[in-house]
Formats: C-alpha cells, sequence, structure tokens
C-alpha cells in the first residue's frame, strides 16, 4: 500500500481511537506530508474539522503554488465542503480511499480539472463500515445523512 494512503489511514484510526469519525487525510508536496489530520468534529465540538479540513488547517498558510503542486490523500471521499476546499486552494490531485460508504462531490472535482483516484482501499471500507453500523447516530449527525 502506498506510505501517504497509510499515514491517512493512521489518522482515520487515531480519530476512531479519540471517540470520533475514521476519516483521515494527508496532503503531500514533493514527496513529503506537509498537512496531516483527521475527523474531529466531535473531539472539537467542531462544524467543520473533516479530516481533509484538518490536514489543510494543520498544513498552514501555504501558496497557491504549494497547494497546486500538491496531492491530497482522503480515506473517504470529499464531502461538498471538502471539495469546496480543494478547488479553492487549486489541489489538481486527490487520492480517495473508498466510496463505497459515502459517495462524495467527485463528479464536482473531475468538472473542474481534478485528477481523481478512487483506491477501493479494503481497509478504509472496513473502518467505515464498522463505525456506521456501530454509532449510526454519530454518522447521521453529518454527511450520512445524505447516504
Amino acid at each position: 500500500m502506498d506510505e501517504f494512503m497509510q499515514a491517512a489511514i493512521d489518522e482515520a484510526r487515531k480519530g476512531l481511537e479519540e471517540g470520533g469519525i475514521p476519516i483521515g487525510s494527508v496532503l503531500v508536496h514533493q514527496g513529503r506530508i506537509i498537512g496531516r489530520g483527521h475527523n474531529r468534529r466531535v473531539q472539537q465540538g467542531s462544524a467543520i474539522l473533516h479530516g481533509e479540513m484538518d490536514a489543510l488547517e494543520n498544513a498552514g498558510r501555504q501558496s497557491a503554488s504549494v497547494y497546486a503542486a500538491s496531492t491530497l490523500y482522503t480515506t473517504l471521499s470529499p464531502c461538498a465542503m471538502c471539495s469546496g476546499a480543494i478547488l479553492l486552494y487549486g489541489i489538481k490531485r486527490v487520492i480517495v480511499g473508498e466510496n463505497q460508504t459515502f459517495m462524495g462531490e467527485e463528479e464536482l472535482l473531475r468538472s473542474r480539472g481534478v485528477a481523481l483516484d478512487v483506491q477501493h482501499n479494503e481497509a478504509c471500507i472496513t473502518l467505515m463500515k464498522n463505525f456506521i453500523a456501530a454509532r449510526p447516530e454519530l454518522w447521521n449527525e453529518d454527511i450520512g445523512r445524505q447516504v
């Protein structure tokens, strides 16, 4: 498995261990992780700290050229909010662990020139399926209600 997707999965597992939703993400520039994060809505009482948003926040301010040359890895298909951030910052490539438990705004991203690679990663699928079965009320608080 790709080391960067593994880092995103590690972030997702960290979120689950903290009592949150197991979605993780890393932002990679020139072969190194510059931002990592996981869904921290529960832990921080946040409305916006999805895995991708947390990774972007933890990367700090970057120039447009850094975002344009970066790849975002995420364990789950990006929702509308996270897809908007991807477009806003001009990230041109997104590697998605899985889109079976939730289909985000992949068509929007593709229509705006973002290259998407959906890996159908079994670890990502299993993490989300087990979480949704165990905590449907928490999943349905946010993007799960759209499923």
